[in-house]
């Protein structure tokens, strides 16, 4: 908040957003979360507003490469960061390998959670090929990958809930991705 010369608190800033790639300037209340922002501000409205409470992770965008639930960042604290929604993911037309495995084992039933889903697990994959080892990495040694079991996948995804049920899907769909880009990287 800042004094706008009239005597008056300004709670409003205008903010760049580098969106999918895409440069904006957005005037948004300092208290405006960037999943409101992404959504109502910028029209894009594959990010889900689940539970509002950072608990479902159906609003998980990836900021700077990373995972964050967008209902709990400030769009304030994404200025000058790049943003990639659901939207952003496929490139030049063509869906990312996460994308057609998720299509193609049925990583999905009512869709809802499915954009939260896939940035988060694209995330969960730049994690693990980084070395980050999870809560059920048996060799936590930094000079190791952790191998990625079932195991892994589902502690990395668990702050994404699917009220249909479609876990054993997505994890079959991101154990194929992530081994059709370990052969094509």
């Amino acid at each position: 908040m800042t004094d706008n010369g009239r005597g008056e608190i300004e709670t409003r800033s205008e903010i760049s957003l580098r969106v999918n790639d895409v440069d904006y300037r957005v005037a948004v209340d300092n208290r405006r979360t960037l999943l409101d922002a992404v959504r109502d501000d910028l029209g894009l409205t594959g990010t889900k507003k689940g539970c509002d409470h950072g608990q479902c992770g159906a609003c998980t965008v990836l900021l700077g490469g990373r995972r964050v639930l967008s209902c709990l960042t400030l769009a304030v604290a994404a200025e000058g960061a790049a943003v990639t929604t659901v939207e952003g993911l496929a490139g030049d037309g063509e869906l990312r390998p996460i994308q057609e495995a998720f299509v193609r084992l049925d990583g999905f039933q009512c869709g809802f959670c499915t954009p939260g889903q896939l940035c988060s697990a694209v995330g969960m994959l730049a994690e693990h090929a980084a070395g980050w080892p999870s809560a059920v990495t048996r060799d936590g040694s930094p000079e190791r990958t952790p191998e990625l079991t079932e195991e892994e996948i589902r502690e990395r995804m668990s702050g994404n809930l699917c009220r249909c049920s479609a876990y054993p899907s997505i994890v079959r769909a991101i154990l194929e991705a992530s081994a059709r880009e370990a052969v094509a990287g």
